[in-house]
């Protein structure tokens, strides 16, 4: 940093990583092989990068920060197998990106910018026929959130919308200190592996309507917060009630209590008591 006069810039949630220790959790995590291809997302000044460089057939590295691409591609210029794109991931079509400059399928490996980690997850889940394993740096509580169980305070739709279409796993915690300048929180890895088919076949757009539901009022029972928030033709307080009898759901659960195949199962107990309901 001081070799190029850089300074972090708070509005692109910069903090540079200096500790040699998660990268090589991460490398391990991503099981990187000489035929893989990687997408690196935010590099950064290029410490992740030039060891993936290392390990993989081809690095693509987007980053959104203009100044610091010619002093990444100064830092990378010992490697032939990089191509940095200046970009902003939220933006890019990623079907064109593997089009463009990878020969297949591609992992995703990145220290993610916390402002926009959540976003970026879900482009990660949307894309799984073009990713089939991603390992990414977070803030500590998203990746507890990605990784928590029914019943914990951590659970919640993030959860759900993630681990419907992924597997996932805690991989290390990350300290403040292992950062320039250091971030408020603390940090930790997760791997993402991706399913090709969702956890559980059901009606997707009536499932994520129940969870949000679900959720929309976390201290209210089940059967309060769907009664009053779920809001899809047909299905009243009375089609809800009979759901969760059918289902075998206690009323008086709440939403952070269902698996995600407890709300699959009561999607379909949902849509045939709307059925039944029909004159």
């Amino acid at each position: 940093m001081r070799k190029y006069n850089i300074k972090a810039k708070k509005g692109l949630g910069q903090h540079f990583l200096v500790d040699g220790r998660p990268l090589i959790s991460m490398l391990n995590a991503a099981d990187l092989s000489p035929e893989d291809e990687v997408l690196e997302i935010g590099p950064g000044l290029g410490v992740l990068t030039r060891e993936l460089c290392r390990k993989a057939r081809k690095v693509v590295a987007v980053e959104k920060d203009r100044q610091i691409i010619p002093i990444l591609e100064d830092l990378t210029r010992d490697f032939e197998n990089i191509c940095i794109l200046e970009a902003d991931v939220l933006k890019l079509d990623l079907e064109e990106l593997r089009e463009s400059h990878f020969s297949g399928s591609f992992k995703v490996v990145a220290n993610l910018p916390y402002y926009i980690t959540s976003p970026i997850i879900m482009k990660i889940v949307e894309n799984r026929h073009l990713i089939p394993l991603a390992v990414v740096m977070v803030q500590k509580e998203v990746a507890q959130r990605l990784a928590a169980k029914p019943g914990s305070k951590d659970y919640g739709i993030l959860t759900i919308a993630v681990n419907m279409y992924a597997d996932v796993k805690l991989v290390c915690n990350v300290g403040k200190g292992s950062f320039l300048p250091p971030p408020k929180v603390e940090s930790a890895v997760v791997k993402i592996l991706l399913r090709q088919e969702p956890r559980v076949q059901v009606d997707e757009e009536i499932f994520f309507k129940v969870v949000e539901a679900a959720f929309g009022e976390r201290r209210k029972t089940l059967r309060n917060s769907l009664s009053r928030r779920l809001n899809i033709p047909g299905i009243d307080s009375e089609v809800v009630t009979n759901a969760l009898e059918v289902a075998g759901i206690d009323p008086m659960r709440r939403g952070e209590t269902l698996s995600i195949e407890e709300y699959a199962k009561l999607v379909d107990a949902l849509k045939a008591c709307a059925d039944n309901k029909q004159p």
